[in-house]
């Protein structure tokens, strides 16, 4: 069931272009509540407009693709799958962070061990502290 019918549904843009595919003669023969269903129904964007939206076409040789690239606010209730699988991925993405965070971490303390001049292991070095020096210090 359609949540509020508009003052005019019928001078809706959809519904316009609706009844312009549809023969003048059935016009009459719909009510508001069945076109409000119809615009529903067909996909008429009744939710809203999304923060990021990207389209477009490239080519790639013979072919041409399009793509879509949309982003917002979540309004609609989601299922039990959508909901394990949103989890999961929170969970690979924390796991991510925390994994990209402890090696950053760690090759920081690496370089401020080779810049003291402390050497844990005597005659061994991952040759970190020898590219950072030249690379990045002396640039």
């Amino acid at each position: 069931m359609p949540q509020q019918i508009p003052h005019d549904i019928r001078q809706d843009p959809y519904i316009r272009g609706l009844f312009e595919r549809i023969p003048e003669k059935h016009h009459a023969s719909f009510s508001d509540v069945q076109l409000v269903c119809l615009k529903e129904a067909m996909g008429a964007r009744t939710w809203g407009i999304h923060q990021v939206d990207m389209r477009g076409v490239f080519g790639f040789w013979h072919w041409r693709y399009y793509y879509v690239v949309l982003a917002g606010r979540n309004k609609r209730q989601l299922s039990d799958r959508e909901r394990a699988l949103a989890l999961h991925v929170k969970v690979v993405a924390l796991a991510l962070f925390i994994l990209f965070s402890t090696l950053l971490g760690l090759v920081v303390l690496y370089l401020i061990k080779s810049a003291m001049g402390i050497d844990i292991f005597p005659n061994y070095s991952l040759g970190l502290w020898g590219w950072f020096s030249t690379e990045v210090l002396h640039r």
